[in-house]
């Protein structure tokens, strides 16, 4: 296990005002380290609640933010010019979102490749002990395996989305080859809790089950996704980050963070129902362009590789999210 000399440089994180990377500066400043976090608070979703997050981590001692375009190259290198580099290098900023992607795919280009080649291009310039970065569960397609593992096939890719998280990984691969960087990309599958992203399922029927709107139930409710709770996917990649690939020939490694449990579509939105005292009104329309039938992680890499085992069951997990929803919006 490599532990981090504390007395060091500051960890960097990109993200950090997004719904993981802020949860991962929290628990990194927990631990009494140091962190440079990196955002360009982008208008993808309202950016109150990227501010919200902001504010738990600004006032926290050795924290300092730079509000950043990752895809502004020469401001990437200032700032790890600035730093004489970081010992590690958390890159969790992406353009997130399947359906977006058809929408408005050069946010995909910019923020996916330019933003994630600027980074590891300054990582060449600057070794870090190890380079952490987003992937996704979407590179597996519609894969027809009951648990999705590292080793399946993922060049099938039903988004632009996944098409540039594959990128990344292939990417990230060549130069972990080329130039020996220590890096591991990680598959997060349905992240979800208290502070996530509005655009995402639980959080949107959250929101038109109280208002008394109509949801939209993809596929007639025939869907399944491995819903997998904030606390559970930072352990996991703080986990990861103890652990460089520094045994490997090519310091290179792909790890799925997932839940290992996929829950039906009807289960998912019945649990709200109970927890919100209302009964959704339910439109079932058919399957929505870029998305997958059913997501299931193996996770069996990861909880040999770096003891990961996720804790918190979708009952538990959409309590805390509703707890905290009522509460934030009042």
């Amino acid at each position: 296990m490599a532990v981090l000399d504390q007395t060091k440089k500051p960890i960097l994180v990109t993200g950090a005002a997004g719904f993981i990377g802020a949860n991962v500066c929290r628990v990194l400043l927990d631990r009494g380290l140091e962190v440079v976090g990196v955002d360009n608070i982008n208008d993808y979703y309202d950016t109150a609640l990227k501010v919200h997050r902001l504010q738990s981590l600004e006032n926290r001692t050795g924290f300092a933010f730079h509000h950043l375009d990752l895809a502004d190259t020469q401001a990437v290198n200032t700032l790890f010019d600035t730093a004489d580099g970081f010992p590690w290098v958390v890159h969790l900023a992406a353009q997130a979102g399947v359906r977006y992607s058809l929408i408005n795919p050069d946010a995909y280009v910019q923020s996916n490749l330019i933003g994630f080649q600027n980074i590891l291009e300054n990582c060449r310039k600057r070794m870090p002990e190890h380079f952490v970065f987003a992937s996704s569960s979407s590179v597996y397609g519609n894969s027809q395996a009951e648990a999705f593992s590292e080793t399946d096939r993922t060049d099938d890719p039903v988004s632009l989305y996944a098409a540039t998280k594959k990128s990344n990984e292939l990417v990230g691969h060549s130069y972990a080859k080329l130039y020996g960087i220590p890096m591991t990309g990680l598959r997060f599958f349905t992240v979800y809790g208290p502070a996530g992203r509005p655009d995402m399922a639980y959080f949107d029927f959250t929101r038109a089950i109280l208002a008394g709107e109509t949801i939209r139930v993809f596929n007639h409710g025939n869907l399944e996704r491995d819903f997998t709770y904030v606390d559970d996917i930072v352990a996991g990649v703080l986990a990861v980050c103890d652990h460089p690939p520094s045994e490997l020939d090519i310091p290179h490694r792909i790890l799925n963070l997932g839940n290992n449990r996929p829950v039906k579509l009807g289960h998912f939105i019945a649990t709200l129902e109970g927890l919100l005292g209302v009964e959704a009104i339910k439109n079932y329309v058919d399957m929505q362009p870029g998305d997958v039938y059913k997501t299931c992680a193996n996770i069996d890499a990861a909880q040999a590789l770096v003891g990961y085992e996720p804790q918190t069951d979708i009952e538990q997990g959409l309590a805390n999210f509703v707890s905290w929803y009522r509460n934030f919006y009042q």
